[in-house]
Order: structure tokens, then C-alpha cells, then sequence
């Protein structure tokens, strides 16, 4: 079979929505839930945003500015109002694919609403862009909040200085070690921890508020506004680290389709983002009495006595923090799979009744490698805070753009209104990349530098597959042709069915082809089968299978996934029965095309590009492990074929 998965337009019907999706889990349950998962990368961002912003505005690393903590206070609560609150709380969580968030799932749906071709290339170049730029995000965040939450111990006593990095290195290799056994029993204490997080730094900003209560002045944008009017390029710089707070915003987009709207939205306004509020005030208070604790203003918050085990919760919070994004990167991988902007990856549920729980062992140890070298590389929170920020703000970009495609196609708003409602959240956006981008010499080019290689590999597998199937296309002979010829002049039959995979249902599979010309029989039954993958998360089992008899003894069988699914091609062709097709896997072979493919002396890539194709084609999964085919009812049949 090709590696490229057929991609439909045609969409299937509304699905039930995360409201009847989650109609077995309680609200509270969801909301407790969605604290844990959602919630970690931007419940932790206190531990390193305040203190990276005010080192921006100060140019001191021993001292705050006084002045500065207001401005840049007010900078924090009000990225959280405007880009969190309003963007993606607000809005974009209206935004939904049949129930599904996510910045490959708004692509989905942004293409539903562009006719034509260019528009729909450029959806998807967008798609590409912002799913390569969550990798580096998914790099970072693990390398950056772990770091942070054990130079706590720094405060206890210096002799533990040469110990974060080798404990920071023994944690993260923990975490990875354990993602073969699945979160589903980790994930049972995510939210009674980060409810008991948001609690504790919450209840510890209160005695700082209280003693300098000129602190809550930050809550007037005017301080913001005055901030960036007077600082000019300091103040743009500012800006730069400023983002840390609302790092993590997108993650409540991406898991829209696990907890549903309310939940996420309920948690955000009632618990995260009070807490989060008054954690950086309480941490502005104790800067303003102290401008010497910038050193680490969210620990020295705590008493003494306190310290070890708030660097324990810190850790056990960077730790879901850094899980979350993991998984994240996890189930993007599966999508991008089913979209056809990836090859094929092993793929193993951890468990049997939540199939959103997988895990990827080649993603799993590209992100561990990648991590590691992060943090032996940039050895501690506030150098690596120079590398966060320019993914994240990338990928908001794009989710803008994709979103005011949304608006203006599929909500059938005006361009104009759809505009005026973007641009301000796109401005935003802007200014927070450009303010990033002064961060490349000083270690933003290591997010850009992976984001630029997962967006040449997607592009490349991408364009390689279409030609590929566009040169196999022109070689291959037309199937009802083929079934015509076959009917007339029958060669010797056997008994039992063959089932043809193919991404192209109007040619004959190149399996069938080879199969006549070396066996020279065919069997009593024959099945074309197409798996199309469509822009939607799910389908309903009603509209899963699609067959058409071409003759007695040919007919053609499409199988249609969401793009949240993982395709199950035996279980799936059980359904048919109910289409009057008699299946039994037991007289049933799949017949399936290996293809060996070498590079053409003319071919519309690159020649470094072709065989980068032909590597990401080697790479890729076997099919009939990813289809779930029983491995003893398929015969491979190997081709040559140059692109």
C-alpha cells in the first residue's frame, strides 16, 4: 500500500460534541481533571516568568528595580487577562472540530471552509508550521520547568548548587522511563496535586500583599501602558520574557476534546487564574520590600522551614507540567500521521477503555535525547528562559490565522468582523514573536532550529507522497477496466477472499496486478479496500464503510476514521455484516504492496529532498502493524519504484 493516507473532504456528520462525550464523567471530575493535565505548564510558569521579566527590565541579576516590578506586574496580569481569558477562553474555545481543540484539528477545520486549492495549501503549510513549532515547545518545557523547580534547593544552602543538574537529569530520565506504562495511573493524582499547588502559592502571596498592599496598583493597565511608553526598547525586550506567564495557554485549546469547554473554562476563572494573580503579586510585594530577593522571588516567599517541601511540589508539578506536554506531543504525532504529514510510527495503547492514552517509543526517545541535551547544554532555568517563548508565540500566531479563517468561512461571519475581532488578538501575537526573536542569538535558535527540521520533514514526506501516488497513478491500470476483463476471461479461482489495500480505489492495487501476473489466480471474492482519513476527530460507526459491487466478483470498500482514531482495519470490516458482506478473518488474506524506492533522474524534489523522502519511507511503520491486521493473514508483495 502507499504510505500516503487518502485525505476526504467529504465531512462527516456533527458528531455528538464533548457534551455527550463526557455525559458518564461528572463536571467536577472533568474540572479536577482538566486542572491537572491542562493546567500544569501555565500553573508553573511562576516559578521562573516574574523573575525573568524583571531581570529583562533591570539589567540586574542581584537587584530589582522598584519601579520596574510595577510595570512589568501589570505586563503579567494582563497578558493573562487578554491572551488567555479572552483569546482562547473566550473565543477560540468556541472553535471546536466535532468537539476536538487543537492546532492540527483548527487546520481541519479552517480547510472545510477554503475552496480552493492555494488556500487550502496554505491552510495546511499553517498546520505544518504551528504543529512543527509545538515539538520545540515540547522539548523546552520539560528541560526548563524541571530545572527551575530544583534550583530551589540552591536557597537551603549553597552545597547544592553542583546537584541540580545531575537530579534535574535523573528526574527527566524517570519521567521517560515510564511513559511505556501509560499516565492512566499517574494521571489519577495530576489534579489533587495541582489543586493543592494552586492552594499553597496562592495562600503564600497573601501575608507579601498584605504588607505592601501598594502592589495591587498593578492591576491598573495604565502601569503597562506607561511601562512600554518609557522604556522603549528595554520595554520590548521585557515583553520578550513577559510571555513565560502565559506560556502553556495553548494546551487549553489542545485538550478541549479530553475534558470538554465548561470544565476548562470553569477551572481557568474560578481556581488557575486567581491563584496565578496572586502568586505574582505576592511575589511583586516581596520584591517592592525587597528588591534583593529577585535571586529567586517565588521561593523566598516561603519561610525556611518550608522550603524543602515546597521544592518537592514544585517538582512533583514541573513533572505533570512536563507530562502533559509529552503526551500532547503524543497525540499530535497520531494526528499528523492520519493527516498524512508524517510516516508512519508504532503506535501502543496503554490502555483499554481511554484511547486517547498512546504512546510513541520513536517520539518518546527523539524528545528524552533532545531534552537532555538542553539541559547539559544551557544548565540552569533562567538561560533556557531565553530559548522558551519563540515556539509558543509562533504557534499563537498561526492558531490566530487559522481562527480568523474559522470565523470568517465556517462561522459565516463578514471578513470585516471577522477581522476586527482577530486583529487585536493577532497584533498581540506579533508584537510578543518579534519581542522573542531578539532571543536568537541567546538560545531562541534552538526552537526555530527544530521547528525547522519537524517542518522540512512534514513538508517533505507531504510532497513525496503526492508524487508518488501521482507517478503510481499514471502507471497503473484502471480497476473497473481490470474487473471487466477478469469476468470475461476468468483465470483459475480459489477459494476464500482477498482484500487489496490501496490509497487509490480507482486504479488496480499493484498487489492484484503482481498477484495475476505470477500466480496467475484469483479468488472467489476480491475487495479493494481505501482507508480515508477525514477532518474530523471521529466517525460514526453508520458512516464508517462505504462498498460498491463492481461485478460478481470485485467490489470496491472504503474505511473512513477521524483523525483522532487509531484505524483498526479487522474489527472495522466486522461492521460489515451489517452491509450483508460476509467476513470471516480466517478466510480472508490482505494483500499489500511494499514498495522499494530509489530516486529518478528527474523528479519534482530536490535529489537531497528524494532521499530524504526515501529515508522517512524506511522509517515508516509497517502497515500492517498500523492497520492492526493479524500478521498471518497478510501477504506483501515488493516492488521497485523511483521518484
Amino acid at each position: 500500500m502507499s504510505s500516503q493516507i487518502a485525505i476526504t473532504a467529504a465531512e462527516a456528520p456533527a458528531a455528538n460534541g464533548h457534551g455527550e462525550a463526557h455525559c458518564t464523567a461528572g463536571f467536577k471530575a472533568l474540572m479536577l481533571g482538566c486542572i491537572g493535565v491542562v493546567y500544569g505548564d501555565i500553573g508553573t510558569s511562576p516559578l521562573y516568568a516574574l523573575r525573568g521579566a524583571i531581570v529583562a527590565a533591570s539589567g540586574s541579576t542581584s537587584s530589582a528595580d522598584p519601579q520596574a516590578v510595577l510595570g512589568v506586574l501589570s505586563l503579567i496580569l494582563w497578558a493573562l487577562v487578554v491572551v488567555v481569558t479572552l483569546k482562547y477562553v473566550v473565543i477560540l474555545l468556541r472553535a471546536d472540530n466535532n468537539g476536538e481543540g487543537g492546532t492540527l484539528a483548527l487546520m481541519a477545520l479552517a480547510q472545510r471552509g477554503v475552496s480552493n486549492s492555494k488556500g487550502a495549501a496554505a491552510i495546511v503549510l499553517l498546520g505544518i508550521i504551528s504543529g512543527a513549532l509545538f515539538y520545540g515547545d515540547a522539548v523546552i518545557t520539560p528541560a526548563l520547568s524541571v530545572l527551575s523547580a530544583i534550583e530551589g534547593i540552591k536557597l537551603v544552602t549553597s552545597t547544592f548548587d553542583h546537584y541540580v543538574v545531575p537530579l534535574t537529569v535523573i528526574i527527566l530520565i524517570v519521567l521517560f522511563a515510564v511513559q511505556s506504562r501509560g499516565t492512566a495511573r499517574v494521571a489519577t493524582f495530576f489534579g489533587p496535586v495541582m489543586c493543592v499547588w494552586f492552594a499553597v502559592i496562592a495562600v503564600a502571596a497573601l501575608p507579601q500583599i498584605m504588607r505592601h498592599p501598594e502592589v495591587l496598583l498593578a492591576l491598573n493597565p495604565f502601569h503597562a501602558v506607561s511601562f512600554m511608553t518609557h522604556h522603549g526598547v528595554i520595554g520590548f525586550v521585557t515583553l520578550g520574557a513577559v510571555f513565560l506567564a502565559v506560556t502553556g495557554a495553548e494546551a487549553l485549546y489542545a485538550d478541549l476534546g479530553h475534558f470538554g469547554k465548561r470544565p476548562i473554562q470553569t477551572a481557568w476563572l474560578s481556581i488557575v487564574l486567581p491563584s496565578l494573580a496572586l502568586n505574582y503579586l505576592g511575589q511583586g510585594a516581596l520584591l517592592i520590600g525587597d528588591p534583593k530577593a529577585i535571586e529567586n522571588p517565588f521561593f523566598l516567599m516561603f519561610p525556611d522551614w518550608a522550603l524543602i517541601p515546597m521544592v518537592a511540589l514544585a517538582t512533583l508539578a514541573t513533572v505533570i507540567a512536563s507530562q502533559a506536554v509529552i503526551t500532547g506531543a503524543y497525540s499530535l504525532t497520531r494526528t499528523a500521521i492520519q493527516l498524512g504529514l508524517m510516516p508512519r510510527f508504532e503506535i501502543r495503547h496503554t490502555s483499554e477503555s481511554h484511547s486517547g492514552q498512546i504512546y510513541i517509543p520513536r517520539i518518546n526517545l527523539l524528545l528524552f535525547i533532545s531534552v537532555i541535551l538542553l539541559v547539559l547544554l544551557f544548565r540552569s532555568s533562567s538561560a533556557l528562559a531565553s530559548a522558551y517563548g519563540i515556539s509558543v508565540t509562533g504557534t499563537m500566531v498561526v492558531t490566530a490565522m487559522m481562527g480568523f479563517v474559522v470565523i470568517w468561512r465556517v462561522w459565516k461571519w463578514s471578513a470585516v468582523a471577522a477581522a476586527a475581532l482577530i486583529a487585536p488578538f493577532l497584533f498581540l501575537d506579533l508584537t510578543f514573536l518579534a519581542a522573542n526573536l531578539l532571543k536568537v542569538f541567546e538560545g531562541g535558535w534552538v526552537p526555530l532550529a527544530l521547528g525547522g527540521i519537524v517542518m522540512l520533514l512534514m513538508y517533505t514526506w507531504r510532497r513525496g507522497s503526492r508524487l508518488l501516488f501521482e507517478k503510481s497513478r499514471k502507471l497503473e491500470f484502471p480497476l473497473v477496466e481490470l474487473a471487466a476483463m477478469l469476468e470475461k476471461r476468468p483465470p483459475q479461482r480459489v477459494p476464500g477472499t482477498a482484500v487489496f489495500l490501496t490509497s487509490d480505489p480507482e486504479s488496480a492495487p499493484t498487489a492484484l496486478m503482481h498477484s495475476l501476473k505470477h500466480y496467475k489466480v484469483l479468488h472467489e471474492k476480491n475487495v479493494i479496500l481505501t482507508i480515508e482519513t477525514a477532518p474530523t476527530p471521529r466517525i460514526d460507526d453508520s458512516e464508517r464503510i462505504r462498498m460498491e459491487q463492481l461485478s460478481e466478483t470485485f467490489s470496491t470498500m472504503t474505511l473512513r476514521f477521524g483523525f483522532m482514531e487509531q484505524p483498526n482495519v479487522p474489527r472495522t470490516l466486522a461492521l460489515a455484516r451489517k452491509l450483508g458482506w460476509q467476513f470471516d478473518i480466517m478466510a480472508t488474506s490482505f494483500f499489500l504492496s511494499r514498495r522499494a524506492l530509489k530516486p529518478a533522474a528527474h523528479s519534482g524534489m530536490p535529489r537531497w529532498q528524494d532521499h530524504l523522502f526515501i529515508a522517512l519511507s524506511r522509517s515508516s511503520n509497517d502497515a500492517t502493524d498500523y492497520f492492526q491486521i493479524p500478521t498471518g493473514r497478510v501477504v506483501e508483495v515488493g516492488t521497485q519504484v523511483t521518484i
